[in-house]
């Protein structure tokens, strides 16, 4: 569809971002209701829309980007994480440096925090937090969360973080200063080093092949020898020597 390549190169001088390396087809069905939503016929409309109405730019880059989230998603993992893959990092090294990739709305984070804090205080505690979309970021930074959030946040944990509000709970500011949130495109934007963990879960599957390697590639460059990545639970790494990984547990990838 030729609009939606002229779409994808005016996207890009306009916003550095790159919607070639992201999967066609999802990508495409997201955008089209979208500009269907608001009335328009094509991408060029859209685009020429876009390009002057700083409301609708927002909500296309909110619509482009992944925002499902919730604290300790997929439980077990957390549990690994807390039980095996921190003892082993804090006895090679009692300050980690940590960064949240693709953080979302910050349950990630936040949750990092929480399972870590079981070992080291909080104010001991430092972890960088990234995003494309400033929006979720804003959010994060709020710590304001709908109950069905922390569906598989264990009772005591949310006794010891969180205040209630009703059907929201709100993390508590010593939680929330461990966290230090800031704007990153993981296709475009050159990446920190000296990392003990990287945590990217759930964004990975949202890009093309040539995408993933590079991304993966940068994150092994990131991380010290030792260090590791975790990943979602629909995104193992099939050849993690490629990366100069290897498997520390499912889900779970040691920079060797």
């Amino acid at each position: 569809m030729p609009d939606y390549a002229l779409f994808i190169g005016n996207i890009k001088k306009k916003t550095g971002i790159d919607l070639s390396l992201y999967k066609e087809a999802q990508m495409k069905r997201r955008l089209t209701s979208l500009y269907e939503k608001r009335g328009f016929g094509n991408f060029i409309d859209y685009y020429h829309a876009i390009h002057t109405d700083k409301v609708l730019l927002e909500e296309f880059l909110d619509r482009m980007t992944i925002n499902v989230s919730e604290f300790y998603r997929n439980a077990q993992r957390w549990d690994v994480l807390e039980k095996k893959i921190f003892p082993k990092l804090l006895a090679e090294n009692k300050k980690l440096k940590i960064w949240s990739a693709a953080c979302s709305t910050g349950e990630e984070p936040y949750s990092i925090a929480m399972v870590l804090s079981s070992h080291v205080p909080l104010h001991d505690i430092s972890i960088l937090a990234t995003d494309i979309d400033t929006g979720v970021i804003e959010r994060a930074k709020v710590g304001l969360y709908p109950d069905r959030a922390l569906k598989e946040v264990p009772a005591s944990v949310v006794k010891n973080n969180f205040i209630n509000e009703g059907h929201f709970y709100q993390v508590k500011d010593d939680v929330k200063r461990t966290v230090t949130f800031k704007q990153q495109n993981l296709l475009e934007d050159r990446f920190d080093s000296g990392f003990d963990l990287i945590v990217c879960r759930n964004v990975m599957i949202y890009f093309t092949e040539e995408a993933k390697e590079q991304i993966y590639m940068n994150f092994s460059k990131s991380l010290k020898p030792g260090g590791i990545l975790f990943v979602g639970s629909t995104e193992q790494i099939f050849n993690p020597a490629k990366y100069g990984f290897e498997s520390e547990d499912t889900f779970f990838y040691k920079k060797i």
